[in-house]
């Protein structure tokens, strides 16, 4: 198809996000219609059993918009507001459901489903979050940690660009899930390493111009206190009876998220190249992330399972992402795959042997888990015929060039165009203005995309240092 007939047939499916946080609201009404309480159990049933179902019914969804037209559709600001708008619905259904249950007319089981359908939304709004935040405009950033704020997992905003899009599909992050290691074993890990990730990244950015991170700037403060902010004004309003399901629905919240890591970078490593003493993680590839086509649940989650490219361009919109041939691919969609992350024996017979035959029968260059690398290797045992890492990039030393012998008035990444300038430089990074490239430090990641290294920037009116 041309790109002058191309267009996208997606356009107002996209609308069909919107409806999911419209979930709390007809709980409660069928709820008040039958007198069941099936119904306040309406967000898990919808997003473990309906859409699953839809996503065999529909099946999956191939086309990729033209290159040439990424800009255009990045332009569109209808796209923009799809997004935006799930924001005022996600909170019109928290505090509608909190109503409810402070209200005393609910049995605590009762008030229990309500809570978790109220979590299910809180999770899809940390997807939101994750578009919005991915992108260089201010007021999409803070939105996006106003939608973290529900479930009080706001250092997400800081831990997933800064952090899993530099170490993704290694074993340094811990939003990777390993060979072997069950979603019940990541999740522990994932959580408390996020968290502890998150601090040590604001840590280190204050501690280059010699401050203390106890201060509002502090990404990670600043979106905990919008979620202090929320819940004692919710708590003031309705009492202390209602915490039990604020935190529920919170944990179920960021579960869902974690849930969704799980399956989105499974077994999948990036392998170490480069000469001694320089040697890095290959660049970030299509093949380092698990997708689906499936089209309903792209629908709800903004196309998150075409996620290869977005790792490729982390500050690409949703609807401009494409399907890369190359990448892994899942059985099903990501709601689908969820259930069976909850079951482990029915995850690894459904999904280690296609860990093991991404990387041709040799489960050495899979990320494994190190408590079942023993036994993986005695089941998977490697054989003079099993393949090498497929297509590995080797990193070059001649970036590193550029650190020791250039002066430039500017340096790019060639990967979303962010440019550093030593005599602005970078003070949301920790660069006081007049900071030379020099300085920087050598594992220094693009603070946009996070997916290019120091070493990778290409230096503009470049000139020998004499």
């Amino acid at each position: 198809m041309t790109t002058a007939l191309w267009h996208d047939h997606k356009r107002y499916l996209w609308a069909i996000a919107l409806t999911m946080p419209l979930l709390p609201w007809l709980a409660i009404g069928l709820h008040a219609a039958t007198g069941s309480a099936v119904w306040l159990w309406l967000g898990p049933i919808v997003i473990l059993g309906v859409l699953p179902f839809l996503d065999l019914v529909a099946g999956v969804d191939r086309d990729n918009p033209p290159e040439e037209l990424t800009a255009a559709l990045e332009n569109d600001r209808y796209y923009r507001w799809v997004t935006y708008l799930f924001l005022p619905l996600q909170y019109a259904g928290f505090v509608a459901a909190f109503k409810v249950i402070a209200s005393g007319e609910l049995s605590a089981a009762e008030c229990t489903g309500l809570a978790a359908t109220t979590g299910f939304i809180g999770g899809l709004g940390i997807n939101t979050a994750h578009e919005l935040g991915h992108k260089k405009e201010s007021v999409e950033r803070w939105l996006s940690k106003v939608a973290l704020a529900q479930c009080w997992y706001g250092h997400f905003y800081i831990e997933h660009n800064r952090g899993h899009h530099v170490r993704v599909a290694t074993p340094d992050d811990p939003a990777s899930s390993r060979l072997g290691e069950s979603f019940y074993r990541f999740w522990p890990r994932t959580v408390a390493g996020s968290l502890r990730s998150a601090w040590q990244l604001e840590a280190r950015r204050y501690a280059r111009i010699g401050q203390h991170p106890f201060r509002v700037g502090n990404h990670v403060l600043n979106a905990w206190l919008l979620s202090t902010a929320l819940w004692l004004a919710m708590i003031a309003w309705l009492g202390v009876g209602i915490v039990p399901y604020l935190v529920l629905q919170g944990v179920i919240g960021f579960t869902l998220l974690e849930a969704v890591n799980y399956l989105e970078h499974y077994g999948l490593l990036r392998q170490r190249a480069g000469a001694a003493g320089r040697e890095r993680y290959e660049h970030v590839a299509p093949r380092h992330s698990w997708n689906s086509n499936h089209l309903t649940t792209n629908l709800v989650l903004y196309h998150l399972q075409r996620h290869s490219d977005h790792h490729a361009h982390p500050t690409r919109r949703y609807q401009a992402l494409r399907d890369h041939a190359e990448a892994p691919v899942l059985p099903t969609g990501y709601a689908g795959m969820i259930l069976l992350a909850l079951i482990p024996p029915l995850w690894y017979r459904v999904v280690d042997p296609r860990v093991l035959a991404h990387y041709g029968g040799d489960v050495r260059l899979a990320n494994v888990a190190p408590h079942a690398r023993a036994r993986l290797l005695a089941r998977y045992p490697a054989t003079a015929g099993t393949a090498s890492a497929p297509g590995l990039h080797e990193a070059s030393d001649a970036g590193y060039a550029h650190v020791a012998t250039l002066e430039a008035d500017t340096y790019g990444c060639p990967g979303c165009g962010y440019t550093y300038s030593p005599r602005h430089g970078a003070p949301r990074e920790g660069f006081a203005p007049g900071t030379p490239w020099a300085d920087l430090p050598h594992d220094w990641p693009c603070p946009d995309c996070g997916v290019r290294e120091k070493a990778d920037f290409v230096p503009a009116a470049a000139t020998l240092l004499r």
